[in-house]
């Protein structure tokens, strides 16, 4: 129990960043949003263009997440940054949304199934998960706080993968990994 005190106590000394302005002025998120700005232009996820006229931009904003390991001790720092979903207009941002959802009952089953026949199980977690989902909507973003092309202000970010936040995002990953395990050989059940 006093391990459990120990844990969150450390948990809860240096509360995260709410918003940008509090975390600029730090040299760790700022490195942690580097990070994420990095991944998100190796991941080609937009593109940097005029806004066309009478479309829609979804703002976004950065969210600030420290790790820590089993001891409470601090691994690392996270910044994320994530669409204003909220601002989306169905038909226009976004046509359907979809969150795939795992029952108790299925992983039970397959868990019994994989015992009775011996078989291997893996885990895996994706790391961005939501980030290699492809948009077919035509969505547009407010440029990223802190992060804004200093020669074009103006632009928007035309989205190319999807983020979190946006409404069609857990729809669009699915799309991506199920694509993929089929292609791999694997048949939905």
């Amino acid at each position: 129990m006093a391990m459990h005190y120990a844990y969150m106590s450390k948990v809860v000394q240096n509360p995260d960043p709410t918003s940008f302005e509090e975390a600029k002025t730090e040299k760790k998120w700022m490195n942690a949003m580097e990070e994420e700005i990095d991944a998100l232009a190796e991941n080609q996820t937009w593109d940097l263009v005029k806004l066309p006229k009478g479309k829609n931009v979804v703002g976004c904003k950065w969210v600030y997440k420290t790790k820590h390991d089993s001891d409470g001790n601090v691994s690392r720092h996270k910044a994320r940054l994530v669409a204003k979903g909220y601002a989306q207009m169905q038909g226009i941002d976004y046509d359907e949304t979809f969150a795939p959802v795992a029952k108790k009952a299925s992983l039970r089953t397959l868990l019994a199934v994989s015992a009775t026949k011996r078989w291997f199980l893996h885990h895996m977690d994706v790391k961005n998960a939501f980030l290699h989902g492809d948009i077919e909507e035509e969505v547009y973003m407010c440029q990223p706080p802190g992060f804004e092309e200093k020669r074009h202000p103006e632009f928007v970010c035309k989205l190319k993968k999807a983020l979190y936040g946006l409404k069609q995002a857990p729809r669009a990953w699915h799309k991506k990994i199920a694509e993929f395990l089929v292609k791999i050989a694997f048949k939905m059940s």
